[in-house]
Formats: structure tokens, C-alpha cells, sequence
């Protein structure tokens, strides 16, 4: 003989062998039954293989149907297990109190057999539906978190290209990208510690910062090579040429959210970055000569990162410098170029850049050494 799977299974709870039999017998050409005489052995049963409808008496001994009904609520198993109890109490504050446990309907006693089929067929149809809704939310969740991944996947690879472009124009800037990139980090880490930053720089905006970062010099795409890659320094009018290239990054992603209708977090910080990553504390920076806290703080903690990386980076127009007169020239830049909070940040932290720098030094570097 097979089970037939198909059908639906029912577990009847009476402590009266006579409404066992009866309910059994009313239910069995169409349903699976299984019966339990009192709670416990409902609870077993159930936990064990929860049915898809519950019949539940109320007036049991030991264990009344109130509190086989909690239990199975408190389960994720058997939680969402719709719950009818039979009972011969007609009292509102009877039915109050089963609901409020977790019941789905009442069928009162005597029983009447047509009632008794009419109400467990429209709760397992609802059932039915209730789960085929869970179904086709947890697959549209999968979809979306599908989507996500593929658009996540989409943006880094965005990033690289841009990111590409910018390297391929200026051959000294690959490691320079890499160890900004971890100095943003470790510095927006460090500044979290700070009771009113904790707010901002959440794990999840750290992340964004540190993909963001490598987007700060995009703008030098638009400069002329002749500028770009001169070898000596660069002449007043080249200069202002070349100061351009934060207002042309803050454009250019600007741009590319309009192009691609993405006004999101990752882009709003990249745009700060490029568009403010050379402004400094006093106002005296550009390309807006932004004041203080009018600086985004993104921008802030590139701008601290991105002079340490020059300072002691090797350029055709210039030699490295000392880590200590690096050091030195951020301090005097506290205040100034600088915001203290942040120079405060990297002070704590100055042996992890030393750190960086070692793990992505150039080869200029190395052969320096």
C-alpha cells in the first residue's frame, strides 16, 4: 500500500477516545490523520512531523489545547501550522484567549460535520496560498539578491576601468591608487572610534569609502600628456590646468550617474573624493575653497592620505622624502591643510601606513632603497 503523499495531513488532539473515532472517521477519505489523546503526544508528533492542520481540543488534562497551541507557536517548525480548536466552551473571553495564542478558528461542540469539513478545507486552502506566497517572496528575494550581486559585480568593474584608464595615463599612480586605498580605510577605522562619527562611518560606509578611494584622481583622464606626464614642474598656467582635474572627477562621475540613473551612496562618496580631495581645513585649498567640516569628510581623509603617499613617492620632478620629514609636514599641516581629528587618527596609526607602504611600494621605491 503507498501513502499518497498528495493529500494533506491532519493531526486530531482529543483526550475523548470517542471524538478521536469520530473526527477520524469524518476525515479520512480525504485527509491523512494522525490522532493524539493529550498534549504531549500532540507536541511529539507534531515536532517530529508537523502536519499541515491542527484540530485541537481545549479541556485536556496536564496540558490544556491553550498550551499545546503556544508551544507549537513558539517552534519554527510548526509556527505557521494553522490551529482549530474544538471546544464546549461558548464564552467570548474563551475565543478571546485562543486567538490570542495563536488560533485560527473555533469549531464548538457537538460537533457538526458539514461545519467541521467547511472550515478545515478553507483553512488548508488558505494555508495553501499563505505558503505558495512565502514561496514567491523568498524567489523574488533570491532574484533580487541575484540582481544585486550582478550590479554590485557591474560596479566594481566600472571602477576597474576607470581606475585602468587613469593608471594607463599616469604610470606613477598604480600603487599610489592601492595605498590610498588602505589609508582611507584604516583612517576612517580609527576615526569610527570617535563617539560623533560612529553614526556615519559604519562598517558598510568604510566599504564604500575604500572603493570609492581609488576614483580620487579620475579627473587627470581630461589633462593634456604634455602636462600630465612633464617631467620637470609644471609652469603657473600649467598648474591652474592641472588643478582643474578635481572639478573634471567630480564631473565626470556626475555624469556617469546621470548615464547610468544611479544616485547611490558609492558614487555620492566618489564624487566627494575627486571634487574635494584638495581642499584643505583653512579654505585655502580648490577648486571651491571649502572651510572645515564643509569638507566632506571622505574628501578630508583622502586629502591627508593622498600627500602622505606623494610626499614619499618618488616623480620624475622630484625625490622621495624621509618618513620623518613626511610625518613633520603632515603635523604642520594640522589645522591648516589638514583636519585635526584626522591628523590625530593618523598619528595612532602611522606604524599600519608604514605598514602599507612597504606592502605596495613601487619599484622606484625599491630600487631607492
Amino acid at each position: 500500500m503507498t501513502i499518497d503523499t498528495q493529500r494533506h495531513t491532519l493531526l486530531v488532539v482529543d483526550d475523548t477516545p470517542t471524538n478521536l473515532s469520530l473526527l477520524s472517521n469524518l476525515l479520512r477519505d480525504t485527509y491523512r490523520i494522525k490522532v493524539a489523546n493529550n498534549g504531549a503526544k500532540a507536541l511529539e508528533l507534531a515536532f517530529a512531523m508537523p502536519p499541515d492542520l491542527v484540530l485541537l481540543d481545549v479541556m485536556m488534562p496536564e496540558m490544556d489545547g491553550y498550551e499545546v497551541c503556544r508551544r507549537l507557536k513558539a517552534n519554527e517548525n510548526t509556527r505557521n501550522i494553522p490551529v482549530i480548536f474544538l471546544t464546549a466552551k461558548t464564552e467570548i473571553e474563551d475565543e478571546e484567549r485562543g486567538f490570542s495564542v495563536g488560533a485560527v478558528d473555533f469549531i464548538h461542540k457537538p460537533i457538526s460535520p458539514p461545519i467541521v469539513l467547511a472550515r478545515v478545507k478553507t483553512h488548508l486552502e488558505i494555508k495553501s496560498w499563505r505558503d505558495f506566497l512565502q514561496d514567491q517572496n523568498a524567489w523574488l528575494q533570491a532574484q533580487v539578491e541575484q540582481r544585486l550581486s550582478e550590479i554590485n559585480h557591474l560596479q566594481d568593474a566600472s571602477i576597474q576601468v576607470m581606475v585602468s584608464l587613469a593608471e594607463f595615463r599616469d604610470e606613477n599612480t598604480g600603487n599610489h591608487i592601492r595605498r590610498t586605498q588602505e589609508y582611507v580605510r584604516r583612517l576612517a577605522v580609527e576615526l569610527s572610534k570617535l563617539s560623533h562619527y560612529k553614526e556615519l562611518l559604519t562598517p558598510h560606509y568604510i566599504e564604500q569609502l575604500a572603493k570609492s578611494a581609488p576614483l580620487h584622481d579620475v579627473g587627470k583622464i581630461a589633462i593634456p600628456d604634455g602636462i600630465l606626464l612633464k617631467p620637470g614642474k609644471h609652469t603657473p598656467e600649467e598648474m591652474v590646468i592641472m588643478r582643474t582635474h578635481a572639478q573634471r572627477g567630480y564631473d565626470m562621475l556626475k555624469q556617469a550617474g546621470v548615464q547610468m540613473g544611479e544616485h547611490g551612496e558609492f558614487l555620492s562618496i566618489a564624487m566627494e573624493i575627486a571634487g574635494g580631495h584638495h581642499e584643505k581645513w583653512d579654505g585655502s585649498g580648490y577648486p571651491n575653497g571649502l572651510k572645515g567640516n564643509e569638507i566632506p569628510i571622505s574628501a578630508r581623509l583622502m586629502a591627508l592620505a593622498d600627500v602622505y603617499d606623494a610626499l614619499l613617492d618618488t616623480r620624475p620632478y622630484k625625490k622621495p622624502m624621509t618618513l620623518e620629514q613626511t610625518i613633520r609636514i603632515i603635523l604642520e599641516g594640522k589645522g591648516t591643510h589638514f583636519d585635526p581629528e584626522v591628523v590625530d587618527a593618523f598619528l595612532t596609526i602611522q606604524d599600519d601606513f608604514s605598514r602599507i607602504a612597504q606592502m605596495w611600494v613601487d619599484e622606484a621605491w625599491a630600487d631607492e632603497s
